[in-house]
């Protein structure tokens, strides 16, 4: 019985899952909001789901890239859970989550909005039973993704792509979006069904961080 959250974006997603068919999931779509739902949503999907806190037996996090407040507020709801429940933790990128949050293509590049024409990206192959990570999370501009060696077959997803349809498409590429009633949330429960290789639960939650990829402005301007 898996809990799953991601509040990278700007639409926050929880879902609760049995063997990894989700029974509930729930929206925020106020980011400003994401600190102070959370808990309230996370509360509601599991009253949605009939399941009780004690019945989870892990928590699956969006780790970020993303909005560094939004990683935040996952990070350090995952981390209480974690610690308070005493369940394993799981931390999965949230482009990772974004690129199995669709149903089309073998190879999904997933790009996240960084403002102006910066962009979080990362690149998955994934089958019916598998998930490979042909281009590890990264963070620079959207031409640089594109003059980069982008597999030929490979369709765009986030909200980045979305935002940037029309030069990626000129590009040749397509971009697809998720399908009404799937989320981040589902998309972290995928990849954790999945179980890659060498994927497994943090050693100490109270030590993990999550991965923000590029440092925030507050570092950059401090360094």
């Amino acid at each position: 019985m898996i809990l799953a959250f991601d509040t990278s974006g700007p639409i926050g997603s929880v879902a609760v899952a049995y063997q990894g068919d989700v029974l509930a999931r729930g929206v925020l779509r106020v980011q400003a909001g994401h600190a102070a739902g959370l808990i309230p949503m996370i509360n509601e999907v599991l009253e949605d789901a009939d399941v009780g806190r004690e019945e989870l037996t892990g928590l699956v996090v969006g780790e970020g890239p993303g909005s560094f407040t939004g990683v935040r507020v996952a990070a350090a709801t995952a981390k209480g859970l974690s610690k308070a429940l005493t369940l394993p933790l799981w931390p999965v990128s949230s482009l990772a989550a974004a690129a199995l949050a669709v149903e089309e293509g073998a190879v999904r590049y997933a790009l996240f909005d960084a403002r102006a024409e910066r962009v979080y990206g990362a690149c998955y192959g994934v089958g019916e039973s598998r998930v490979e990570a042909l281009v590890s999370p990264h963070a620079g501009e959207l031409r640089d993704v594109l003059d980069g060696d982008v597999p030929a077959e490979a369709v765009f997803v986030g909200d980045g792509s979305e935002k940037h349809r029309a030069v990626i498409e000129g590009a040749g590429f397509q971009v697809v979006g998720p399908s009404p009633d799937v989320s981040r949330a589902d998309g972290l429960i995928r990849y954790w069904a999945a179980c890659p290789d060498g994927f497994g639960p943090v050693d100490d939650s109270g030590r993990w961080e999550p991965e923000y990829v590029r440092a925030s402005s507050a570092e950059r301007l401090w360094g």
